[in-house]
Formats: structure tokens, C-alpha cells, sequence
């Protein structure tokens, strides 16, 4: 499914905005009909979808051996709500999402970082990467719950 760097940004990128939707609709539902739980819900899901997409955008900034300033606007763009399609078409238009997994070290010098080798080795093996992913993700979620809400709790 996520055979290219390309397809696993567009998809996490796309589900970001479909994320956001959710958490707009529950605070929408809140404010009108007095439903406090549509925040809770599409807040969750949000915001596991927003630490997938900065995991997401991390992973794919480093195979495709960004620059600081693209890897920093892909991540901040998980903040504004929809602009993660548009930071998507950028990066697709201006060539940052061209080409295919980093799987074999290559004769570019930066592709000898002490990282080079794990992320090599766990992008040949997707599912060992994407559980590694969601046990990070996962933890970093729970740990965010326990901490509390934006805010607060009431």
C-alpha cells in the first residue's frame, strides 16, 4: 500500500485534514447540542492522526533527504487545520516526494549517518517499522492524555 514515500505522505496527509474535520464537527456539536463527547471522540482521533503525521513526516523527510525549512513546514502544517494538502501538492509539485524507499546505501555521502543503517534496515521490513511507529505514536499519546487537554480539564 505505502510502496513510495509519495503514497504514505499523500494518504497521512489527506487523513490529517479528514482529522480535522472530525474535531471541528464535535466542537460544532458541542457548542449547538450540547454534546461534549463529539469533542472527546474527534479530539482522540485527531489527535493520534496529528502524531502519525509528524511520525509520517519525519520518516519520509529523512528518505528523502530534505532540508530543514520542507521537513519543518510539513510538520507545522499538521497545526492549521486542511493545510496539509497544500503542503502535499507542494512537496509533490516541487520534486520532495519523487522516487522510492531508501533501501540500499547509495554513493551520497549522507546516506552514511550512524541512522542511515537502522532506517535502511526497517524500511525493508514495513511491518516491523509500522509497529515501531505505533508503539512510539501510541506512548506518546498516552502520555499527552495523562498530562491532560489543551486547556485543561474542567
Amino acid at each position: 500500500m505505502f510502496r513510495s514515500p509519495l503514497a504514505l505522505f499523500r494518504t497521512l496527509a489527506i487523513a490529517e485534514a479528514v482529522s480535522w474535520t472530525l474535531l471541528i464537527t464535535g466542537l460544532i456539536l458541542r457548542a449547538t447540542v450540547d454534546l461534549p463527547i463529539a469533542v472527546t471522540i474527534g479530539g482522540g482521533i485527531h489527535g493520534f492522526v496529528f502524531l502519525s503525521y509528524g511520525a509520517t513526516a519525519v520518516l519520509v523527510a529523512k528518505n528523502q533527504r530534505w532540508h530543514p525549512v520542507p521537513t519543518v513546514v510539513a510538520i507545522a502544517s499538521a497545526i492549521v487545520p486542511y493545510a496539509t494538502i497544500p503542503t502535499e501538492i507542494w512537496l509533490h509539485r516541487s520534486g520532495r516526494l519523487r522516487g522510492s524507499w531508501r533501501l540500499e546505501a547509495g554513493p551520497d555521502p549522507r546516506d552514511g549517518a550512524w541512522h542511515d543503517p537502522l532506517m535502511r534496515a526497517l524500511l525493508r521490513r514495513p511491518w516491523i517499522l509500522a509497529v515501531l511507529v505505533a508503539v512510539l505514536v501510541v506512548a506518546i499519546f498516552v502520555a499527552l492524555l495523562i498530562v491532560g487537554p489543551p486547556g485543561g480539564r474542567d
